[in-house]
């Protein structure tokens, strides 16, 4: 990212917004940047060129929020009181406009396919949160155990939708997409002042709502289905401004939150129960860490090895047979937690947007003072200072680094290529030699892997779909792209 001793440099300036940029994010794999600006703009970048693939005005004002649903449909929420739910495909991209709000345009820029559209509220200046519908736990089947595949046809067809209420302004109300209906309004508290931040998802087999408040008081929430209530699971005030900004970790072990003031805490998210199965993320990262732990203390079973057991496998095998890595029981209500894991003071007061990367190790902050700020996870220590903007930065985001693990690498196809072509099993040493006869081998044969042909697009998509993407907006209507760590 910078070379020893000199400072970061963003790898590419987006500029096109004539205003602030308040809300980024990826969508397809990394493909496209999507950011929204105080206008009502949404510009829709092509990473691979860094150029504009589409670009059309959402709302008739500021944009709060954005999100993708699926591959080919992007949900905007303004302050013009609308949610906002578009058809966008690559199709659709070759009919819609590239002319940016800067540049003067003297006809009407079409707009994708308007889906589905909501009135709600947006006095609090609180963006929306979605998640996909809960997927019933069978009984005697953990959490997420043949799950994804019928979690993700859902979040594809169907969407739930939390944003703060139309007429009271400290309750969240709950919707239903494609029909458009409220599912739930739920109401934490009286005195709390308005809500300013929200998430909502999955734990276990229902919903979990995190909010935060104008008082800085954040507040977990269950929904009990057999109650038929939201029952309060933790609260505490970390802050003494109001919440700005919060993000949950992708394993739903913890969330952070940021605020007008220079606090950042991270807190707890206790397990939830349902059907008699406790949410089982703590217990897996619990077991990794201390499968971590003894494997240096404990001799390789040759067996095992043999298997194939995967580190993961034992962790969680281990953590079955020792009770004592198990879930801690469920939180009652009547045992709400007060105590949150860690606070620290940044004496860096307005970091407005606060977001985990997918792999949960870092997070960013954008500041009021014009940086962008990265952090440990474990530790809430600083570790980068990203300094570009000249004013005042509004809005950060994170590529999604997870689905990289399962995309072959150059090396992965020439491995292959090399099987296919001499009829052996290269190890590893073959893909470091690259053709060099090995001691050990018959001399006659030599390994030559064969060369993947990669256009210069197919390049450009594949550098930009593995990049560890940081974008940044600002009041200036510039978005600088880092890619960090």
């Amino acid at each position: 990212m910078a070379v020893e001793g000199r400072p970061p440099t963003p790898k590419s300036i987006l500029r096109g917004h004539k205003a602030q940029v308040h809300a980024a994010t990826f969508i397809r794999n990394n493909e496209r940047l999507v950011t929204g600006d105080a206008d009502g703009f949404v510009i829709a970048w092509d990473l691979t060129i860094m150029r504009p693939r589409a670009v059309w005005q959402a709302h008739d004002n500021a944009i709060l929020g954005i999100a993708g649903w699926g591959h080919d449909r992007i949900i905007t929420h303004g302050r013009d009181n609308k949610l906002i739910v578009w058809k966008l495909t690559g199709d659709d991209e070759a009919r819609m406009s590239t002319t940016l709000p800067l540049d003067p345009c003297t006809e009407p820029r079409p707009k994708p396919w308007m889906l589905h559209l909501l009135e709600v509220n947006t006095m609090n200046f609180c963006s929306f949160s979605s998640c996909a519908l809960p997927v019933p736990v069978l009984p005697g089947q953990q959490e997420g155990q043949n799950q994804d595949t019928v979690e993700a046809s859902k979040s594809e067809s169907e969407l739930l939708i939390a944003v703060p209420n139309t007429l009271a302004s400290e309750a969240i109300d709950i919707f239903h997409l494609p029909s458009q209906t409220r599912r739930h309004t739920v109401k934490l508290g009286d005195k709390n002042g308005m809500v300013m931040a929200v998430a909502l998802f999955n734990q276990a087999d229902s919903l979990t709502l995190v909010a935060g408040y104008e008082n800085g008081l954040a507040m977990v929430a269950h929904r009990d289905s057999v109650k038929n209530d939201w029952v309060p699971l933790y609260q505490v005030t970390c802050h003494s401004q109001p919440i700005l900004s919060l993000s949950v970790s992708p394993a739903r072990d913890f969330f952070l939150t940021s605020s007008a003031d220079a606090v950042i805490a991270k807190h707890p998210l206790p397990p939830v129960v349902s059907q008699g199965i406790i949410s089982t993320h703590v217990t897996t990262t619990q077991a990794v860490q201390v499968s971590e732990s003894e494997e240096s203390d404990k001799p390789v079973n040759a067996g095992d090895k043999a298997v194939g057991k995967s580190l993961l496998g034992e962790a969680l095998a281990k953590a079955k047979q020792n009770p004592s890595l198990q879930s801690k029981p469920p939180i009652k209500p009547e045992e709400v937690q007060t105590h949150p894991l860690k606070t620290v003071n940044t004496k860096h007061a307005g970091q407005q947007s606060i977001k985990i990367r997918s792999d949960g190790l870092v997070f960013a902050t954008a500041g009021w003072d014009s940086k962008i700020r990265v952090y440990s996870t474990k530790t809430l220590r600083e570790v980068a200072v990203l300094k570009w903007h000249q004013v005042g930065c509004y809005a950060v985001a994170f590529a999604d680094i997870a689905f990289n693990t399962g995309t072959p690498s150059i090396n992965d196809q020439n491995l292959k290529a090399t099987e296919s072509t001499t009829g052996t099993q290269p190890t590893e040493s073959d893909s470091l030699a690259h053709g060099t006869p090995k001691p050990n081998m018959d001399k006659s044969l030599t390994v030559v892997p064969k060369l993947v042909e990669l256009t210069v697009r197919d390049k450009r998509l594949r550098q930009a779909k593995a990049a560890h993407w940081l974008a940044a907006g600002s009041k200036d209507g510039k978005v600088s792209l880092w890619d960090v760590f």
